[in-house]
C-alpha cells in the first residue's frame, strides 16, 4: 500500500531544486545545475508570495509558475532611494574603499545583527545615491522548482 506524498504546509522543511528567472528569462538563482537546496518555509527564505504557491503541493512536484511585477520582491518604493554621504561611509566602513555605479554595498542593520544591501546609482561629488529596492521589486519573475523532499 502506498502512502500519499507528503504535502507542503507552512513551516515545512524543504529538500528541493529551484531556479528563478528575472524579466529577461535569465537565472537570478538555480540550484539544478548544482546542489539541491534546503530550507523551511516561514524563515524569509523565499519571498512569501512564492511560498503561497508552493504550499499543498506534493513531494516529487516539478512545475514553474510566473509571478506578475511587483508580487514576488513588491513593488519599487522610490523612499528606498537614499543619498548617502560619503565622509558617512568612510567613516563607517572602509575609508580606502571606492565606489561606482553598479556596486552593491552591504549595511549592517540599526540593531548591527544583520546586514541589507543597497545598489550605488548614481555618484555625486560628496554622496552616492543607494537604491534599497530588492532587484527584482517591480518586475515580473519566473520560479521554477523540483521538490525532492518535503518534512
Amino acid at each position: 500500500m502506498n502512502t500519499p506524498a507528503a504535502t507542503v504546509q507552512p513551516g515545512s522543511f524543504l529538500t528541493l531544486h529551484y531556479r528563478l528567472a528575472g524579466p529577461d528569462g535569465g537565472d537570478v538563482i538555480n540550484t539544478f545545475i548544482d546542489k539541491p537546496a534546503t530550507l523551511s518555509l516561514g524563515t524569509g527564505q523565499l519571498s512569501p508570495a512564492i511560498e503561497q504557491r508552493l504550499l499543498g503541493l506534493p513531494e516529487g512536484t516539478h512545475t514553474a509558475f510566473d509571478l506578475p511585477a511587483g508580487v514576488a520582491f513588491g513593488d519599487r518604493n522610490p523612499e528606498l532611494l537614499q543619498r548617502v554621504k560619503l565622509s558617512l561611509l568612510k567613516e563607517l566602513g572602509d575609508p580606502d574603499a571606492e565606489y561606482a555605479v553598479g556596486d552593491v554595498v552591504q549595511f549592517p542593520t540599526p540593531d548591527g545583527q544583520g546586514q541589507y544591501a543597497g545598489v550605488v546609482r548614481e555618484a555625486g561629488p560628496d554622496w552616492l545615491l543607494f537604491d534599497f529596492n530588492h532587484p527584482l521589486a517591480g518586475q515580473p519573475v519566473r520560479f521554477e522548482v523540483k521538490l525532492l523532499g518535503v518534512l
